[in-house]
């Protein structure tokens, strides 16, 4: 994932971008970037990589270099960005959250056009460059976006930024999240509404799938209306959102109670307490708790003053050391006791089994785990979300190839009351050392997001979800 925010303004929007865009560091890992547009000056921009430092570390010192009423930042997984373009539709920024898993039929598509590229990424075309020059093979934008929409496989959302505002644009299918806010002299456009509270805005609207807005100082003008069909990522709301965010107007906390709260009634282990592995796991243990009735304690504390995020470093044995040395366990709570633990998902399960272990070295008498969501059976095609060198690095498709069932069709894995399910579960349960794992089921997840199940991207869990 990353995560975008743009501002234009009566006045300076450049606190607002910074402080904005650091509001979207829980979606992005190696680079981040901002620009501002001054008029009779142009555009101004900085990127750099935030691998080994945090945005505001990254950018502070620039800031006074910044002037303009419009501006945007991202903070990037991938490629750095924005980047800056000068065309026959004029001189423009552009940002983008996108997977392009056609890049390289699009890159051949552009060299056997003669058209080059300027922008690498560690040896690779910038996807950027890629939506950009696809932009600009029409005569407008909105034209350009739609013909990105067309042609671009995976997903892509994206900020233009002009002399005129800033030009939003979710998503052909949605798959990633918009949202305007509004405060006395300005408006933003962002990712993640959380952005939005200590920056001054209030929400105002959602832009649906494929929908482009230009945004300006005094509001916002729809230049194309929104499709009816929608495929969200519903792993937002188990474990990318931040908690205050908001998507189609639902908040990613109280989803968490409620999938908390769902797995909690279909549960029959008794416990002494329950504890959610942090951060993404605590809402989903609150509900679980409140609908139990069992206590809410902290058997692990984390750390953060010091460790990154542990999907920040990109070597896996660092993320897995990141991981484990940020959450300290607390030996007196742990001692003797039941523990359910829930958290927001199982990919490999190496850092759960390491966690299990060291559980049980503090004494835990009984170690039980409860997911957010149910298994994670196919990679993700639309976003960076579990890139697995091989599906069979998945738990799930893990556990399967141990039964001995090695075949393309998994549907009777994906059905919570199947026996084969049961067998893949228990395998899981045995490999991770742990007393008792539960899945979500999908029917409790889509219930506790409130979206028509066709609404909603579940391909990692059910391989339902298309192009």
């Amino acid at each position: 994932m990353s995560g975008f925010f743009g501002a234009v303004s009566k006045s300076s929007c450049v606190e607002d971008v910074y402080y904005g865009t650091d509001y979207h560091s829980h979606l992005g890992t190696r680079r981040a970037g901002m620009v501002f547009y001054e008029p009779g000056k142009g555009f101004r921009r900085e990127i750099h990589s935030i691998e080994n430092a945090y945005f505001r570390n990254k950018f502070e010192n620039a800031l006074s270099m910044f002037e303009g009423n419009a501006g945007m930042g991202i903070i990037s997984d991938t490629d750095p960005q924005p980047l800056l373009f000068n065309s026959h539709l004029g001189p423009f920024a552009i940002a983008t959250v996108s997977r392009i898993v056609n890049i390289s039929e699009l890159e051949k598509y552009f060299l056997e056009k003669k058209i080059h590229f300027t922008e690498h990424f560690e040896g690779n075309i910038n996807p950027t460059e890629i939506v950009a020059n696809l932009i600009c093979e029409k005569d407008d934008f909105v034209s350009g976006i739609d013909n990105v929409f067309e042609k671009v496989k995976g997903s892509c959302s994206l900020l233009i930024l002009t002399s005129e505002g800033i030009i939003a644009a979710r998503d052909r299918l949605g798959r990633t999240p918009i949202v305007i806010g509004k405060k006395e002299s300005a408006y933003a456009v962002a990712t993640e509404s959380s952005s939005f509270a200590n920056t001054g805005y209030k929400i105002v609207y959602f832009p649906g799938p494929s929908e482009i807005v230009l945004v300006k100082e005094d509001g916002y003008t729809q230049l194309k209306k929104p499709s009816d069909e929608m495929q969200i990522c519903a792993f937002l709301w188990v474990y990318y959102g931040y908690p205050p965010s908001y998507y189609e107007g639902i908040n990613v906390e109280e989803c968490r109670y409620r999938c908390g709260a769902a797995l909690a009634k279909r549960d029959v282990i008794e416990a002494d307490f329950v504890c959610g592995i942090p951060d993404s796991g605590i809402g989903h243990a609150v509900g679980y708790s409140n609908q139990k009735g069992l206590p809410y304690k902290r058997a692990y504390s984390k750390y953060t003053p010091t460790w990154p995020r542990s999907f920040m470093p990109q070597d896996q044995s660092q993320r897995d050391l990141v991981a484990r040395m940020k959450l300290i366990p607390n030996d007196e709570i742990i001692k003797g006791k039941r523990i359910i633990f829930l958290d927001d998902s199982i990919v490999r399960g190496t850092q759960l089994k390491e966690s299990a272990k060291e559980l049980r070295l503090c004494g835990a008498k009984e170690v039980h785990m409860r997911i957010a969501c149910p298994p994670l059976m196919f990679p993700c095609t639309f976003l960076n979300f579990s890139q697995s060198r091989s599906i069979y690095e998945l738990a799930g498709r893990k556990a399967i190839r141990q039964l001995g069932e090695d075949s393309k069709d998994i549907t009777e894995y994906t059905d919570p009351d199947s026996p084969k399910y049961k067998k893949m579960v228990s395998c899981i349960t045995e490999n991770l050392c742990l007393d008792s794992l539960m899945y979500q089921r999908l029917d409790d997840l889509v219930k506790a997001i409130g979206l028509p199940k066709e609404k909603l991207c579940t391909h990692c869990w059910d391989g339902s979800s298309y192009f």
